[in-house]
């Protein structure tokens, strides 16, 4: 404890008084320990930014590179195209006519049937021959499409639409329902269903329900990776996706859903203030898929995990909240707890990390008893997702402290 010099009487030695009460130095550590803890905060986004800015430096490097490589590759196939093959006419016995008809002469000079031979070939011949060549083949293209054009107009035009409108919907069903089976596979079968997805994208970019599946795949990927930087990636081209997927459908309320996922995936490498402010935008759009679509259990998971992490944000998430927004998201635990029993109404059984959030809110409640019951009833679910696997820790954790 600080103490300071001060003379007790007139001509006395001096004595050690203290500075400070024991309550104003419990409040100077308080403030040390927030702003080291703020200093540590600032540390961290500091070295964040530095990473994300090598990262950028890098991405456009190479993508410099490869522009400049593929302009000297057109470049290159320009200025050397690749020559019709043909055999030299000096060297075999093939003969150019000039004729329609007759009968050919090898020897040299012009036969009575009026043919030349090519043996001897000048440099105006094979400027000529080219040019005929070249107008041999417009002939041909040309010939091609009309041969086309002619075949087409046999069938009406709304008929061939029709075909093709139903080809294409034929093929998309079926690749939806490939992406759909990879999708509740294991981590090899979602990688594959998210290859499959980017294999199709120039034919189905224009679908909605292919653009929301490819957003799903990439919040797959985005589980499945462990590296921090492909995590982030996956996210962000994920929610690119949606963002211009809710351009043109804005009343679907699967892309409003996995945009929030997305957000929320992508938030989890962001800093404080950006989380915050990510969740704003979820919230936002996990009501509105709500609105679209009431019946789907999953919004309402989504929203009950929101409100579980709105409802235990700490002190520093609160005043930074409120130093930056007028009204700092609220919500409580019965708020959670709510949308997590609203999913068993629509679904029983929809997943296991949601019966382990309904025993998480009960417990937070003090009712240990309806935590226990949903506890037991989460122990029965498979482990399904790496979430339910997270899940089924904290019920490892939950049990033992019961049994204690």
């Amino acid at each position: 404890v600080p103490r300071a010099l001060v003379p007790a009487e007139a001509g006395d030695g001096a004595v050690h008084a203290p500075l400070l009460t024991q309550e104003e130095q419990a409040d100077v550590l308080e403030r040390l320990d927030f702003v080291l803890r703020n200093i540590s905060e600032l540390r961290k986004e500091v070295e964040e930014l530095r990473n994300s800015l090598q990262h950028l430096a890098a991405e456009i490097v190479g993508e410099v590179r490869s522009h400049l490589e593929e302009t000297q590759k057109v470049t290159r196939r320009r200025r050397f195209p690749f020559p019709r093959e043909r055999s030299d006419s000096t060297g075999s016995s093939s003969i150019y006519f000039t004729a329609s008809s007759g009968t050919a002469n090898t020897d040299d000079g012009e036969s009575e049937g009026g043919y030349t031979t090519a043996n001897a070939e000048s440099d105006y011949d094979r400027e000529s021959e080219r040019e005929s060549e070249e107008g041999e083949d417009e002939v041909s293209c040309e010939t091609v499409r009309t041969v086309r054009r002619d075949s087409l107009d046999l069938v009406n035009e709304d008929e061939m639409h029709l075909v093709l409108d139903s080809s294409l919907e034929e093929g998309l069903g079926q690749l939806l329902q490939q992406a759909d089976r990879l999708h509740n596979g294991d981590e090899q079968e979602k990688r594959e269903g998210f290859q499959l997805l980017l294999n199709n994208k120039l034919a189905y970019a224009d679908q909605k329900d292919f653009l929301w599946r490819l957003a799903r795949a990439h919040s797959d990927m985005c589980e499945i990776t462990e590296d921090t930087d492909e995590k982030r990636s996956y996210a962000s081209d994920g929610k690119e996706e949606m963002e211009i997927a809710l351009q043109k459908w804005d009343q679907s309320a699967e892309c409003h859903q996995w945009y929030a996922v997305l957000c929320g995936q992508l938030s989890e490498h962001e800093s404080i203030q950006k989380r915050i402010q990510i969740g704003y935008v979820f919230k936002e759009h996990i009501d509105k898929a709500i609105e679209l679509k009431p019946e789907d259990p999953r919004s309402y998971y989504l929203l009950g995990r929101w409100c579980y992490q709105v409802s235990h944000l700490g002190w520093l998430e609160k005043k930074t909240a409120s130093a930056l927004f007028e009204a700092p998201p609220t919500a409580t635990v019965q708020d959670a707890l709510q949308n997590f029993l609203r999913v068993e109404e629509l679904s029983p059984g929809f997943s296991k990390a949601g019966r382990v959030y309904i025993a998480k809110c009960y417990k937070d409640l003090g009712n240990n008893s309806a935590a226990i019951l949903w506890t037991n009833l989460a122990s029965e679910l498979p482990v399904d997702t790496k979430e339910d696997a997270e899940s089924e820790r904290e019920l490892e954790e939950m049990r033992s402290v019961w049994q204690e």
